[in-house]
């Protein structure tokens, strides 16, 4: 049984999984989303989002400089530390949390394995601006939908009240 363990093990030792885990965060820094399965994606969700949050951490000198040496130990690859703090955080500097988002791909044909794309949520030109924008205006431009208890009721009446209506003009011509 699993009572209260949380940590997904990923079929791993720790330093395997740990090693894993930062590579996986090392490429989703350097190239804003990856492919993984889903699992891993998880995983690297609750590794990486805690990092992301030192970046934004400090207002003197000293506390960066001690960012950039925590966030250098979980991660070992300079390259990744520099563009975390200079391209990431000023981007995610606003936002208060929830820097990523998992999207599922489905299944690998192979393996079966459930895919799934992880992504920094402020680097997805596509999916920000232009989505709300749209939802914005197509909530002012519709028309109130009437709220009923029952699902589809006033719709399934009108649609009937129709029919029988279409119905008895059709019996008026043949009558005459």
């Amino acid at each position: 049984m699993r009572h209260g363990d949380k940590i997904n093990n990923l079929g791993r030792k720790k330093a395997h999984r740990v090693a894993l885990l930062s590579n996986l965060a090392i490429a989703l820094i350097t190239h804003k989303r990856i492919v993984t399965t889903l699992a891993k994606a998880k995983a690297l969700r609750t590794y990486v989002e805690p990092l992301l949050t030192k970046t934004k951490k400090g207002d003197s000198k000293e506390t960066i400089s001690h960012q950039h040496r925590v966030v250098f130990s979980h991660l070992q690859n300079k390259e990744a530390v520099k563009e975390l703090f200079t391209v990431v955080a000023p981007k995610i500097s606003s936002r208060p949390g929830g820097y990523t988002r998992i999207i599922r791909l489905g299944i690998r044909p192979g393996d079966n394995a459930e895919q799934a794309m992880i992504e920094l949520v402020d680097f997805n030109e596509v999916y920000g601006k232009h989505i709300v924008a749209a939802t914005a205006e197509a909530t002012e431009t519709a028309e109130p939908v009437k709220k009923t208890r029952r699902s589809g009721g006033a719709k399934k009446k009108a649609t009937t009240d129709s029919a029988e209506t279409t119905e008895s003009t059709e019996e008026t011509p043949e009558e005459a």
